[in-house]
């Protein structure tokens, strides 16, 4: 089993700043994609940002030129570094991971989804 868990969320003003980490534990021998994705009431949950593990970076128009995400693969960590938040960027956001078990797995290509609990962003003055 593989454990997902956020931090870093909280109430920040319009215009201000959150970093989100979102640490990855358990039985890990590589992860592929490391995304993040956030989701408000009645919405469907929507991608925000991913990162490969090459570092590859894919945004959501929204968020482009005001978040950042990046990853530490030593650390099976992974970043969002939020900038200019607007008061529609708050939601909760949830950090997801696609991850190879086992080296006879990533050989096979057969990877499994997990997701954190996610974590909340509240912008409002």
């Amino acid at each position: 089993q593989v454990q997902l868990v956020e931090s870093g969320g909280g109430l920040v003003q319009p215009g201000g700043s959150l970093r989100l980490s979102c640490a990855a534990s358990g039985s890990i021998f590589r992860i592929n994609v490391m995304g993040w994705y956030r989701q408000t009431p009645g919405k469907q949950r929507e991608l925000v940002a991913s990162i490969t593990s090459g570092g590859s970076t894919n945004y959501t128009d929204s968020v482009k030129g005001r978040f950042t995400i990046s990853r530490d693969n030593a650390k099976n960590t992974v970043y969002l570094e939020m900038n200019s938040l607007k008061p529609e960027d708050t939601a909760v956001y949830y950090c997801n991971a696609d991850v190879f078990t086992s080296a006879l797995l990533l050989w096979k290509r057969r990877s499994y989804n997990y997701w954190g609990r996610g974590t909340q962003v509240n912008v409002s003055s």
